[in-house]
């Protein structure tokens, strides 16, 4: 036996989509129902576990010996619910995911869609969905009494069930056999096996500051309603459409009571209408979404995995947040976080209200604080320091960024500096042009134009509207060769697909194959478009598309074009550059827990060196010759930003 596909189907009260895969087997009533699998790629057989049947023997063997490769679609669900079963922890060594394949060439992440987009022979069956609501999943009686339903009790659906988990498993198997030609690379395997380590370790919480934000929240909620209620006379003060009238009755009139809107009111209200107004804001902001999956997802040992998606965002390979959403943690800004999460903890939401006034900022500013280091160690957060910046410099060969990266200077006071053609210091000489040096930097290094620098907040920041277009231009003409990078991948990427023969630019490589437009990235990992085609945009101009998923989560036809391609190139190399320090970092002993976007997060005892993590992490990798790595750090005792 060399290789064993497997699909497996499941029982547990635990809710699977909010909890994830690690609470969900912890489950008292957690059970294997069927288990379908296939030897070498041979006759696909189920063994219908809930009635009886029993693993053979050379299978279950199979699944802890390391020289037979397991694969499954989304393979840490099989792993993890079978290391349960089996009573022994599997690494995912002996591991290979299919959807992580997909991914890799820019497929759907569901077996339903990579089958459906393919074309395959043999699709997944669509009636899978209410099997597994009937079979897998608590259901309710009319009453509201919670039952589970057996094998037994629908012999025929249960056939059915069995005939689904063995298409599960030809399908994955089809799979597999349309992408040999495009295999993933074994250091994209490492990648994995890292990942799924990282997801396995987990990270610790502190469920008393979890619990004691979720109740504060509740109180001042019912505190605010209460007041409201007072207040207006409203049944439901907190129905926009209730509270409208009402505002209108006092002689306020508003379309809409968006965050915006209640700004904007706040500035001229007056008694009541401005302490609705505060309540309004108050109500409006939720503090404790992160709170709640966080008390939804964590583990009986107060640790919460399975928080990072590997190749999460298919277009650049990029990691993406789970259950948890780490990637998209609020920021922390308050001075003493320490004593704030004390009094939330301890309870003392009065104080909190005293001292600070708006409780759901002080909740939001303490979320990260949630995450904490297992007794006796310390986190070690290290990062890279402006790294898309540095990627895009170093691809376009634009040398004035180089030396500023190359002198350790602030990139964002040399921006404005070459801008305006003024030297530009933080905290100095004309330091007031560093904000808009800034701006510039964030918004503009994609081909972003006025919309962007509005869009990142220009106007918020006290940038007139006026100068806007004349920011767009300061800033292109200081970065001539970005531009020219932009037009010269859009250039590469028509006559590649146009022409149909392998074109190159800045060190990057455009070739098609089957169908698929390659990215070749400096790495050697390639980025993959599906269909690619010359079409018209919305102006009248030609343009690239391809198929993909789109932000409304559904496989459509995409629009791309220069700069686009230049961010995905940008923000894919810098996910191999973390990729490549997180494996040296490993390497070296280091125990990750979480990673966000350019950052390492680190669990380790106090006597670590927060220098060797920073030099282990900030090492140039070899396929980037040239390019200017630094990485920084910082040591806490909560998570939180520096």
């Amino acid at each position: 036996m060399k290789t064993i596909s497997i699909d497996i189907e499941t029982y547990s009260s635990v809710n699977l989509t909010k909890s994830g895969v690690y609470k969900y087997c912890e489950a008292d009533d957690f059970e294997i129902l069927l288990f379908a699998y296939s030897v070498d790629g041979g006759e696909v057989k189920v063994v219908d576990l809930a009635m009886g049947e029993k693993i053979p023997l050379p299978v279950l063997n199979a699944l802890t010996d390391e020289n037979v490769m397991k694969w499954a679609f989304n393979a840490q669900f099989e792993r993890i619910c079978l290391s349960k079963y089996i009573g022994k922890h599997m690494t995912a060594k002996a591991w290979r995911c299919t959807m992580v394949w997909a991914a890799t060439l820019g497929l759907p992440l569901s077996l339903e869609g990579v089958g459906a987009v393919l074309g395959l022979e043999k699709q997944k069956l669509t009636e899978g969905k209410e099997l597994i609501r009937y079979f897998c999943t608590p259901g309710k009686l009319r009453d509201g009494t919670t039952i589970r339903h057996l094998p037994q009790d629908a012999p025929e659906r249960w056939e059915q069930f069995k005939k689904y988990n063995i298409r599960d498993v030809e399908v994955e198997m089809s799979i597999q056999k349309r992408l040999s030609k495009f295999p993933v690379s074994e250091t994209e395997w490492q990648n994995y096996i890292l990942d799924q380590e990282i997801n396995d370790r987990g990270i610790m919480l502190d469920m008393d500051l979890v619990e004691s934000a979720i109740e504060c929240d509740n109180e001042m909620r019912e505190s605010n309603l209460q007041t409201a209620r007072e207040i207006t006379g409203l049944e439901n003060p907190n129905s926009t459409v209730q509270l409208k009238e009402w505002l209108s009755e006092q002689g306020v009139e508003t379309e809409t009571l968006s965050k915006d809107a209640v700004e904007e009111l706040l500035s001229e209200a007056t008694d009541n209408v401005a302490e609705m107004l505060n309540i309004r804001k108050q109500l409006a902001k939720s503090s404790v979404k992160k709170y709640t999956a966080m008390e939804t997802a964590v583990c009986k040992d107060s640790r919460a995995r399975g928080l990072i998606q590997f190749y999460g965002a298919n277009r650049t390979g990029r990691y993406a947040g789970r259950l948890i959403q780490v990637q998209n943690l609020p920021q922390n800004h308050l001075p003493d976080l320490e004593q704030a999460r004390t009094l939330v903890k301890r309870g003392f939401y009065n104080d909190i209200e005293m001292l600070y006034d708006f409780v759901p900022f002080v909740l939001s500013e303490l979320i990260r604080t949630a995450f904490v280091p297992k007794p006796g160690c310390r986190f070690y957060v290290a990062d890279f320091a402006a790294i898309e910046a540095r990627v895009i410099a170093w691809l376009a060969g634009e040398s004035w960024r180089q030396d500023v990266f190359a002198n350790g200077g602030d990139i964002y006071c040399a921006s404005a500096s070459q801008m305006f053609h003024v030297p530009v210091e933080k905290n100095g000489v004309n330091g007031h042009l560093r904000q808009k040096g800034k701006i510039a930097e964030l918004a503009l290094g994609y081909g972003g134009s006025v919309g962007a620098l509005k869009a990142m907040g220009a106007l918020q920041m006290g940038i007139d509207e006026s100068e806007l277009q004349p920011l767009v231009d300061a800033w292109r003409q200081a970065n001539t060769k970005i531009v020219r990078f932009w037009y010269s991948v859009d250039s590469a990427v028509k006559a590649c697909i146009k022409e149909r023969h392998d074109t190159k630019t800045h060190g990057i490589s455009f070739s098609l194959q089957s169908g698929i437009l390659f990215i070749t990235l400096p790495s050697g990992r390639r980025l993959a478009y599906v269909k690619p085609r010359i079409g018209e945009n919305r102006f009248g101009g030609e343009s690239v598309t391809y198929e993909g998923i789109s932000g409304a989560k559904k496989w459509e036809r995409l629009e791309s074009y220069g700069a686009k391609f230049v961010e995905n190139i940008v923000q894919a190399t810098a996910r191999d550059i973390l990729a490549e320090a997180m494996l040296r970092l490993n390497t070296s002993g280091f125990d990750i827990v979480m990673h966000i976007h350019d950052e390492a997060v680190i669990e380790a005892a106090p006597e670590t060196s927060l220098g060797e993590i920073c030099r282990v992490m900030g090492q140039t990798p070899a396929w980037a010759d040239g390019l200017i790595l630094r990485a920084d750090g910082y040591v806490c005792d909560f998570y939180r930003k520096d």
